[in-house]
């Protein structure tokens, strides 16, 4: 038995999904940095298969585009995190309303 098409899309749709829910109901700055990294991931697993399924490398070389993204992100993510735990003492998104303009 062969795994098609379908279910790399179905296995990144429940992915993405699980990272919309972890980004529209969490307050907490590390869920939103993990539920944006599931939504990449979900986003790479499309990349790679749709690439498998054509037969070609492009979708492969932007997954790898993707995951150098990803890193930059988490590192300006965390950096982020850390200056919203040092002032605020919590790092609960709603709670620094005087960074705001």
């Amino acid at each position: 038995m062969s795994v098609g098409i379908e279910h790399y899309v179905l296995l990144s749709m429940g992915l993405f999904c699980i990272g919309l829910f972890g980004i529209l109901t969490r307050r907490n700055a590390l869920m939103f940095l993990m539920s944006v990294e599931l939504m990449l991931n979900a986003a790479n697993i499309n990349l790679i298969a749709f690439a498998l399924y054509h037969g070609d490398l492009t979708g492969q070389v932007f997954a790898l585009f993707v995951m150098a993204l990803a890193a930059a992100e988490v590192a300006v993510g965390l950096g982020i995190i850390l200056v919203l735990y040092r002032n605020f003492r919590d790092v609960d998104v709603t709670v620094p309303t005087t960074m705001r303009w």
